[in-house]
């Protein structure tokens, strides 16, 4: 028999196999199609491991154990101005005043490892020299996390300052529109995003818990930690215990606001020629200096005979 005919026959066979077995698989009952679909099937502790995020899976429980031991070794003071820090830059990353002691622990662990293995290496294998790098990286791995934090801090005020006067012009329009200050805020809660919004959203919410509106905007000053931000409290407050309309008050105050926006924008428009100095005797005046003074330097020498 030809190796063709073989083959052919071969094929012929495979596709009656296949076909037979996908004719004679049994259908499966509308019913339970409908519950295959419904229902999610369970997952093992593993899966939703693995769709945790990697900070999640792997450094928050190392930094929880070093946050153990951190707490037992620093004061309560220490935890509580470390959390009110933590909580004026937005609580990043989750992180409690214990964790964040945690971190500084595993970041001095970290470096003073890296720092010794480094002078290790530069100092080509002296084991005297490399242990003065476990201080001074332990020393950087454990304070270098508060100028991050700082910067957190820093940059969250300023996102806050700007985001006041938006935040305040919808706030005056609702209330101008017949609004009540706690439907006004709810309105710019609903309609804005940010740490501001964030900060509305949790006063808000402790206001509907029965807190007093006075006392979740004092609050909201505090972790603010932006002059802007605790003078608008502060008028929102002092115009509420003193029964001056809101309305008013919120239409001066974005005004104002605006007025220093403006301000602010002119100070850093006149700080601009002299930051540009910089670059420009650094980087951009040696350059021109070359191409200038390069070919009559070049001239000279050659008519000295250098």
């Amino acid at each position: 028999m030809a190796p063709e005919l073989i083959v052919a026959v071969l094929a012929a066979v495979a596709v009656l196999v296949i076909t037979y077995g996908v004719a004679a698989r049994p259908t499966e009952d509308a019913v339970q199609q409908r519950l295959s679909q419904l229902v999610v099937a369970p997952r093992s502790l593993e899966e939703l491991e693995l769709d945790q995020p990697f900070f999640d899976r792997t450094m928050r429980p190392l930094i929880q154990r070093f946050a153990k031991v951190g707490q037992r070794r620093a004061s309560g003071g220490m935890v509580g101005r470390t959390d009110a820090r933590l909580q004026r830059a937005g609580y990043p990353g989750g992180l409690r005043g214990a964790d964040w002691i945690g971190v500084k622990l595993l970041g001095a662990l970290v470096f003073a490892i890296g720092f010794f293995l480094l002078f290790l290496l530069l100092t080509g294998g002296s084991i005297q020299v490399a242990l003065l790098g476990l201080p001074i990286g332990g020393g950087v791995g454990f304070v270098g996390p508060e100028f991050w934090l700082g910067r957190k801090i820093r940059a969250r005020g300023e996102a806050l300052v700007l985001q006041l006067p938006d935040a305040l012009d919808l706030l005056t329009i609702s209330v101008e529109a017949g609004l009540g200050f706690d439907a006004a805020l709810a309105k710019v809660v609903e309609k804005m995003e940010g740490p501001l919004v964030d900060e509305f959203r949790q006063a808000l919410a402790e206001v509907r818990m029965g807190r007093a509106r006075r006392d979740a905007l004092r609050d909201v000053a505090s972790r603010a930690d932006a002059q802007p931000v605790s003078n608008f409290i502060g008028a929102i407050v002092q115009a509420e215990q003193l029964g001056v309309p809101i309305a008013k008050v919120l239409q001066i105050q974005s005004q104002q606001l605006r007025i220093v926006r403006r301000q602010r924008a002119e100070e850093a428009a006149a700080k601009a020629p002299i930051k540009m100095l910089f670059p420009m005797v650094g980087c951009i005046f040696p350059t021109i200096f070359i191409v200038i003074l390069g070919p009559a330097v070049v001239t000279v020498m050659r008519g000295v005979g250098i």
